[in-house]
């Protein structure tokens, strides 16, 4: 992982990059700027930040409003500070990592590339996330997650690490609902309320914990410079679609 693309005291040095004030640039000034690595400042509601950026790193004061790395196409976005509904939404590649919480509708339709949410993410997170060859999405939160997390989840991976909600629900009602392909892994052992019986929970395996979640939970927390062993601690559930049940034959194959 490139030593930039973290949270540190470096990231933020105003000398080394291009600084911009939204409030007086504007939305089509910092697009001109697709490619190298900005700072943008005074961030207060304003939607569309980061929509389909295909490149560069862009560093975000404050709280950016809807739609937020909206079909994000390879770039990477970080904000020191909190997200609200709708980010990700559809997003092709690269990285979103917010500092704080996010709202509603977290990576709705998400096609590939990574989005790790430092605290809390609202209801409908994940909801028909996707996975293609080889683009496999990947959501990590790492507080909790409100109800309908995964609705109809089509690919990928969502983490929820429940970091200070231990011996708590981690998620809330209807966790997985409609999905028919990828995984919901929750660390926990306390199960989802409302769980459907279209659904199977199972223990996460010493070897599966490994294999996949140890690299993409070491990538969040190298981002977000936490204890990656913190983070792994503990038993994990999985959640996953009852072939026998599900909705996969309504749909094309994923």
């Amino acid at each position: 992982m490139p030593e930039n693309l973290r949270f540190s005291e470096s990231d933020t040095q105003e000398s080394e990059m291009q600084i911009l004030d939204i409030r007086k640039d504007g939305i089509d000034e910092i697009r001109k700027h697709d490619g190298d690595e900005i700072l943008v400042k005074g961030c207060l509601g304003e939607r569309y930040i980061g929509c389909g950026m295909k490149k560069g790193i862009m560093h975000i004061e404050g709280t950016p409003g809807n739609a937020l790395a909206s079909y994000l196409d390879g770039g990477t976005i970080y904000v020191n500070g909190n997200a609200q509904d709708a980010a990700a939404d559809t997003m092709n590649a690269g990285l979103l990592a917010v500092k704080g919480s996010a709202g509603d509708a977290l990576a709705y339709g998400m096609r590939g590339g990574r989005v790790y949410i430092l605290k809390d993410a609202g209801y409908r997170a994940g909801v028909h996330m996707k996975a293609y060859e080889n683009n496999k999405s990947i959501l990590v939160i790492g507080g909790r997650a409100g109800s309908f997390l995964g609705e109809y989840l089509a690919g990928g991976i969502i983490i929820v690490l429940g970091l200070g909600y231990e011996g708590k629900n981690i998620t809330g009602y209807f966790c997985g609902n409609g999905m028919y392909a990828g995984t919901i892994y929750l660390r926990t052992e306390t199960v989802p309320p409302n769980l459907s019986d279209k659904l199977v929970r199972r223990r996460v395996t010493e070897s599966e914990k490994e294999m996949i979640l140890r690299p993409a939970i070491n990538d969040f927390a190298t981002v977000f410079a936490l204890s990656a062993g913190q983070c792994l601690e503990g038993n994990f559930i999985a959640i996953e679609a009852d072939k026998s049940k599900s909705y996969s034959q309504l749909y094309a194959a994923v």
